[in-house]
């Protein structure tokens, strides 16, 4: 069993940015990478980087993060709590989730250059 977590929308989209996501979904899968239970986890206030969010993951099993867009901050975190970040991510999550298990998502290696910027509406970091 693993857990894979996503930063999502109300309509269960991947959330362009990691740090200002208002939820997390959780999905617990199987040894034969089959999706048995989804939770939802309300995110906290604050930036990704400098909230615990990395460490209330790690508690609860979560071993990868599939994002969109993330600064390396965030990425810092997360691994230091032993969670590996695949970035590029965007759609919904739960299709998301399966084309990783299959094997069809790989990390784009673009990070975004977090706090330097604001994101305007509908921007991704895929550049």
């Amino acid at each position: 069993m693993k857990k894979v977590a996503l930063p999502i929308t109300k309509t269960n989209q991947i959330d362009d940015h990691f740090g200002h996501c208002e939820y997390y979904g959780i999905y617990t899968v199987s040894d034969e990478n089959a999706i048995t239970d989804i939770q939802t986890l309300k995110s906290e206030q604050g930036c990704g980087c400098k909230s615990n969010i990395a460490g209330v993951l790690s508690q609860n099993g979560v071993s990868v993060m599939l994002a969109g867009g993330i600064g390396n901050g965030a990425i810092n975190v997360l691994n230091h709590h032993g969670i590996d970040v695949v970035r590029g991510c965007s759609g919904d999550a739960e299709t998301i989730v399966k084309q990783y298990l299959a094997g069809n998502i790989n990390d784009s290696g673009v990070s975004c250059a977090e706090h330097e910027h604001h994101h305007e509406e509908g921007h991704t970091c895929n550049h």
